[in-house]
């Protein structure tokens, strides 16, 4: 198994995602250095907190066109939370940034119901999924993503509708849910996540 790298933009919730990958005896490099993004094997972007902030500090930290260019090259990736929004082109967050535009589409905030979405709701995944199941994950948004491609999607959830709790296209899985806060079930999906695109 080759070694994670985790981009670390300055904030976001680095801790558990580590936590999760030494329970599973995973090595990991966490960095903000252009040079490790560029040789990273595989790539999980944590994120947590606002969209307009992560892309203004990858881009002081001279990292968004590495990313943009490491994704597209095929280099497995897992966004988490923040993480699957930023690769959209831009949010109702701060519509004055641009995200990495790795797919067209936005993200808009949440109208209905208590904001932000905070706690456990159930995954139903669509026929691209391939290692996500029906079970309840964890959630703290207050912003989900709408893609322009629907056939990305591999679940959605019900919150007074539906929105897109995580998507799947070759190299890029991303969750707009927390694995690392999960539970078990959280912990098998980043499991699954690393035997089938880290394990080589």
């Amino acid at each position: 198994m080759s070694v994670i790298t985790i981009l670390d933009y300055g904030a976001g919730n680095l801790k558990s995602v580590t936590n999760i990958l030494e329970f599973l005896n995973c090595e990991y490099l966490v960095t903000n250095k252009k040079e490790d993004i560029k040789n990273a094997k595989s790539l999980i972007m944590p994120g947590q907190g606002h969209f307009g902030q992560f892309m203004n500090a990858l881009q002081e930290k001279d990292l968004t066109e590495i990313t943009v260019e490491k994704i597209k090259s095929g280099t497995p990736f897992l966004g988490i939370c923040l993480g699957i929004q930023v690769l959209f082109e831009y949010s109702e967050e701060a519509a004055d940034v641009k995200g990495l535009g790795i797919f067209p589409g936005k993200v808009v905030k949440f109208t209905h119901g208590k904001i932000p979405q905070i706690g456990w709701n159930k995954l139903k995944t669509t026929q691209n999924n391939s290692f996500l199941s029906d079970d309840y994950v964890y959630f703290v948004n207050s912003y989900h993503v709408i893609p322009d491609d629907k056939r990305i999607v591999s679940a959605y959830c019900d919150y007074n509708g539906d929105f897109v709790a995580a998507l799947e296209h070759e190299n890029i899985s991303a969750f707009q849910f927390h694995p690392e806060k999960s539970g078990e079930i959280g912990y098998g999906f980043l499991k699954k996540w690393i035997d089938k695109f880290v394990c080589f």
